[in-house]
């Protein structure tokens, strides 16, 4: 069990992914500062499940990715511009008092093994999920005209942990689902939840597209 800074936000965090950040309020600029003191430029994202992500007062979630500050730049203005990388899964296993800043003790919660042949069945389904969405999107914006920002495949090598991961990043589903993803016990149900998500994506897409 480890205790650390936390940052609550809007949207649920995988790891693998990037995450730019615009630091303003007086409470999270005073924790990147001492993040810099420490030299453990390392904070724990979760998703607001009700509320907003400034002010406070927020209902948070109790699975959360830790955040690593890979750049950062001060502007004059005292604000700051970060970009971070989600780096693995924790559990929060008790919310510590929010002054000066939210913090928690966390530990971390990596994905049980999986067998190659339960992988490579997971992998077929997803992908094919995964490209019958991409495929519509890109007939879709050459028939239209439109220059329209398309989602990607992520990469087959990847561990089965990380594909995952990369998928709930680059397909455009709820946050909803992408916590449910995160929150996932093991490979086999998170891809299940993925596949699930990106297909009901797929339909809620051409109802909205084709009217």
């Amino acid at each position: 069990m480890t205790e650390m800074p936390m940052f609550p936000l809007g949207s649920a965090l995988m790891p693998g992914e990037h995450l730019p950040l615009r630091i303003f309020e007086p409470r999270y600029r005073e924790m990147l500062q001492d993040c810099i003191d420490s030299g453990d430029m390392r904070f724990g994202v979760v998703l607001i499940e009700r509320g907003s992500e400034v002010g406070g007062g927020d209902i948070r979630t109790d699975v959360g990715t830790i955040a690593e500050v890979i750049e950062h730049r001060r502007s004059a203005g005292g604000t700051w511009a970060l970009l971070c990388r989600g780096v693995e899964r924790i559990r929060i296993d008790e919310w510590l008092d929010d002054a000066p800043y939210p913090r928690a003790r966390v530990s971390t919660w990596p994905d049980p093994p999986i067998t190659p042949k339960e992988w490579d069945r997971w992998l077929i389904q997803l992908e094919q999920a995964s490209t019958r969405l991409i495929d519509f999107l890109a007939s879709y914006t050459h028939e239209n005209k439109q220059d329209l920002p398309l989602p990607r495949l992520a990469r087959p090598d990847l561990p089965a942990s990380e594909y995952t991961y990369a998928t709930a990043a680059f397909m455009p589903i709820t946050q909803a689902d992408r916590h449910r993803a995160l929150c996932a016990p093991d490979v086999g149900t998170r891809a299940r939840v993925l596949a699930e998500a990106i297909t009901d994506a797929h339909s809620a897409l051409q109802f909205r597209l084709q009217e």
